[in-house]
């Protein structure tokens, strides 16, 4: 059966000021890089320079913005590409707790006996709107990548699996991709990504990297963290479905100086 394969590449944005001084962002909150989160986009930059990509798609936050720009600037594959802005990829909305410190919030969630990441301040998105627009957002680029792309770079699914195989991670930038032609950038916001990858885990049943555990596949990004899964999409009638998905890795950030 013939399927095309495409790379997902998630990296959170650089740190802001915000950030640094362990205060929420959410949506309310529009504040551009610091100079350290700048740096970092520069290193994420220069460690993705090589890396090919087919699309870039962007959270329509400015800090966000900033880091693909930054990104897209080094990358000699991006010189062509256009940068699209997607509203669903905006960062969770913490209701009245943005502008807090974080541990105000923990502090919040521990009284009302749930744990932060679960937790949803009065005005805030739960968990579960941010996954519905998480769904949203992968349906819309499925189709729309998958109609790009799949007249000449479908193959057929069993040649796909045994070059997967074949593809080992050896901790560079373009570990899972390699011969890989069509490769997303989505540049989005570390609670965004937390339920990106719980949901690609337990609901889309991702295959996980030899050695993986929850905890860190659950965690939160660093700033300009990158996490990776390779899509496998199949055409039914007049849509395309994706038939199979495999992390390569999460949160990595060496390109980031400590």
């Amino acid at each position: 059966m013939k399927a095309l394969r495409f790379g997902l590449s998630l990296i959170r944005h650089g740190e802001t000021q915000f950030n640094k001084e362990g205060l929420l962002q959410g949506q309310a909150i529009n504040s551009p890089l610091s100079e350290i989160g700048l740096q970092q986009a520069e290193a994420a930059g220069c460690y993705l320079k090589d890396v090919e990509f087919s699309n870039v798609f962007v959270s329509d936050m400015l800090r966000a913005q900033q880091t693909a720009e930054t990104i897209m600037k080094h990358n000699r594959s991006c010189s062509g590409l256009q940068m699209v802005c997607d509203p669903l990829l905006k960062e969770k909305s913490f209701g009245i707790a943005e502008g807090r410190r974080v541990q105000e919030v923990r502090e919040m969630a521990k009284a009302a006996g749930q744990t932060f990441p679960d937790f949803t301040p009065p005005k805030g998105e739960t968990q579960e709107q941010v996954k519905e627009r998480v769904k949203e957002f992968l349906e819309k680029i499925l189709q729309q990548i998958a109609a790009e792309h799949w007249h000449d770079r479908g193959a057929d699914e069993a040649s796909l699996s045994a070059a997967s195989e074949a593809s080992p991670v050896e901790g560079k930038a373009d570990d899972g991709v390699r011969g890989v032609p069509v490769h997303a950038l989505v540049v989005t916001h570390g609670a965004y990504m937390c339920v990106a990858v719980r949901f690609f885990v337990e609901e889309l049943h991702c295959s996980l990297p030899p050695g993986s555990d929850e905890a860190h596949m659950f965690a939160l990004s660093p700033n300009t963290g990158l996490c990776r899964f390779l899509l496998t999409v199949r055409k039914e009638d007049d849509r395309f479905k994706l038939s199979g998905i495999r992390c390569v890795f999460v949160h990595r950030g060496d390109h980031v100086k400590k």
